[in-house]
């Protein structure tokens, strides 16, 4: 039996996916968003969070998965990345679980039309539910978290 892992589950569409609870410093409801020019088109831009301001990505973008309106479920997920926080537009955030290590397979290829260098792993969660688990750090490259930064000066 490996470590347990306590993970965030968020929706983007029909998949489920997951974040270690340690990366994660709040989740919010949309709020307005003030749009940034000359950043990449998954950087919908800032939000003002309790006075600290935080670059907001669409997560459905990042992944070029398709765009769909953001609803009364939709949230931010704000995370610590590279030693900045990071808020990611998602279509709900829908609870917290524990996961046994022993039960995150390496991911495929190609899982869903994401790259496998954004995800950590599959968790197998039983009765055929299975846990696409985000690798943060593969998520935004290295040029990026350089933009993000000028960002919140």
């Amino acid at each position: 039996m490996g470590e347990e892992l306590k993970v965030i589950v968020f929706a983007l569409g029909s998949e489920e996916y997951g974040i270690e609870v340690d990366k994660v410093r709040t989740i919010e409801r949309l709020s307005p968003i003030t749009r940034v020019p000359k950043t990449a088109t998954f950087i919908k831009g800032v939000i003002n969070l309790r006075g600290v301001v935080v670059p907001v990505i669409d997560l459905r973008g990042r992944f070029n998965l398709t765009e769909t309106a953001t609803t009364e479920n939709s949230r931010i997920i704000v995370v610590s990345v590279a030693d900045i926080e990071v808020g990611f537009i998602v279509d709900s955030a829908n609870d917290v679980i524990d996961i046994d290590t022993d039960t995150i397979d390496l991911p495929p290829e190609i899982v869903g039309g994401i790259k496998a260098k954004y995800l950590r792993g599959i968790a197998k969660l039983g009765e055929g539910r299975l846990l696409i688990m985000l690798n943060l750090s593969e998520v935004l490259n290295k040029n990026e978290i350089i933009q993000l930064e000028q960002l919140e000066v």
